[in-house]
């Protein structure tokens, strides 16, 4: 339950890898955000929020991808994503995409102070200290780039997926370690992205949990993909889904989504 009764207008910014491939992870971010209070949007306007343009050097639509983003969420008290790396493209890096004297650099940046990565939100804005969900299994927690380097979620995720009955949470030595997607990166550089991702699955099953949980879907389609081609059994998640207590879909890379 939510620290404050205070009702926050809050934009969804969903993502493209939620919207195309796991919709559950944004029904999951509503429901969290509207059991602890919030009036929560999802502007139809949205699209990309431009950060493989933006890794690509591509400036131009990259500048055009976040004016249509700026645009769309600009009247929220404040905008979460379900995503570190998104999250920190708009509160990192839109504010360094227009000139000093651009009227659009002032948008980027009130913007950028409202925007939040979602357990980050929950717990640091929202004050929430536990979440009423029920999972029995063993996790291990997959700690993306993004969010941990550019925005500090570590410790939130495991604060609230301590208050999930029957979920034990056993740590990897390598939690921190890259999972080799990291967008383009693993178009440009497959096997040096394969390496990554192998050593990371290794760790990963060595901690003998049967799910695997996450903040950033793209990490977790990598190290979900890489597991099926190992014949694993274990089991990928966003952590959204788990705190949500929406763990009816089948796991990432299982099966589609209806």
């Amino acid at each position: 339950m939510s620290g404050s009764s205070e009702k926050h207008n809050v934009g969804l910014f969903v993502t493209c890898l939620v919207d195309l491939f796991r919709p559950s992870v944004g029904f999951a971010s509503v429901k969290l955000l509207e059991d602890n209070g919030c009036l929560v949007s999802v502007p139809r306007a949205q699209t990309c929020c431009g950060q493989p343009a933006h890794n690509s050097g591509d400036k131009k639509n990259t500048q055009t991808l976040a004016q249509q983003t700026i645009a769309a969420l600009e009247g929220f008290d404040y905008v979460v994503a379900p995503s570190g790396s998104c999250a920190g493209m708009i509160k990192k890096h839109y504010p360094t995409l227009f000139a000093e004297n651009d009227p659009w650099k002032k948008r980027a940046e009130d913007l950028a102070a409202k925007t939040h990565e979602l357990v980050s939100f929950l717990t640091d804005v929202l004050k929430v200290k536990k979440v009423e969900a029920a999972l029995e299994a063993t996790a291990t927690y997959h700690d993306s780039c993004s969010g941990l380097r550019e925005l500090g979620i570590k410790d939130q995720p495991r604060k609230l997926l301590k208050s999930v009955k029957g979920l034990k949470v056993k740590e990897a030595s390598q939690a921190e370690a890259c999972c080799g997607f990291g967008g383009i990166f693993s178009i440009k550089y497959p096997d040096i992205s394969n390496a990554i991702v192998t050593t990371k699955t290794d760790d990963l099953e060595s901690t003998e949990a049967n799910i695997v949980l996450g903040g950033d879907l793209g990490c977790l389609m990598n190290i979900a993909g890489k597991l099926k081609r190992q014949s694993s059994k274990l089991q990928v998640r966003h952590v959204a889904e788990v705190l949500a207590d929406m763990t009816d879909k089948p796991a990432i890379g299982e099966g589609e989504e209806g």
